[in-house]
């Protein structure tokens, strides 16, 4: 497992400061390595909620991913069509590869402008999938730190295969996890991590004797 630091003009930015690389991103990490093999230079990228993909696409148009010059649109399926249809055109024009962020999931993304939607239909479809057990201990490690909360080694053999599997569920339990611990003024332990996992998966954890 690894992180990808990203550029210092990104600190400001609200999420982690790092990008946790890992099964559920691997193939996207890949292609951006060469984004000179996309078709017409133009790539799609989902995936669920909070799973890092404007993270990534900020990382790959401000640290030069690839060495190749890029420029990335999150949000993309929000934006106006006919404006997104210039900046592919300009894209094409200056030779730029075009990361767009897509929030609606693939194969969701309805285009109603039949000539932007033809060439989104041939662009690279990549997409965050989910984490397998050392990403979500990678996860719950730097959601932790940014939270300056201390867990111990033991947290996350026991709370991995507890956890809802997804970068959101991750994100939701280690704050429910701080909350606990910062309302009752104690460090976390399993009483709390328990409860915490009762409170975001809604299921009772089982009791040791």
């Amino acid at each position: 497992m690894s992180q990808i630091a990203l550029p210092l003009e990104l600190a400001g930015v609200a999420g982690p400061s790092r990008i946790v690389a890992g099964n559920a991103n691997a193939a996207v990490i890949d292609a951006f390595a060469n984004p000179a093999a996309w078709p017409f230079r133009t790539a799609v990228l989902s995936g669920p909620p909070r799973s890092g993909k404007s993270l990534l696409a900020r990382w790959f148009a401000e640290s030069g991913a690839g060495k190749f010059r890029g420029e990335a649109i999150d949000d993309a399926d929000a934006v106006d069509e006919t404006e997104l249809f210039h900046r592919w055109n300009r894209a094409q024009e200056t030779g730029t590869a075009l990361l767009l962020v897509s929030n609606t999931g693939t194969g969701a993304w309805r285009i109603d402008l039949p000539d932007l939607a033809s060439r989104l239909a041939a662009a690279l479809h990549l997409e965050v999938g989910v984490p397998d057990d050392a990403m979500l201990g990678e996860l719950i490690a730097i959601h932790a730190e940014m939270r300056s909360l201390v867990l111990d080694e033991s947290a996350a053999t026991y709370l991995v295969p507890r956890c809802e599997r997804s970068h959101l569920g991750v994100e939701r339990l280690v704050a429910e996890i701080d909350r606990l611990s910062l309302e009752r003024k104690v460090a976390p332990t399993m009483a709390i991590w328990r409860e915490a996992l009762e409170a975001v998966n809604g299921v009772q954890q089982p009791r040791l004797l």
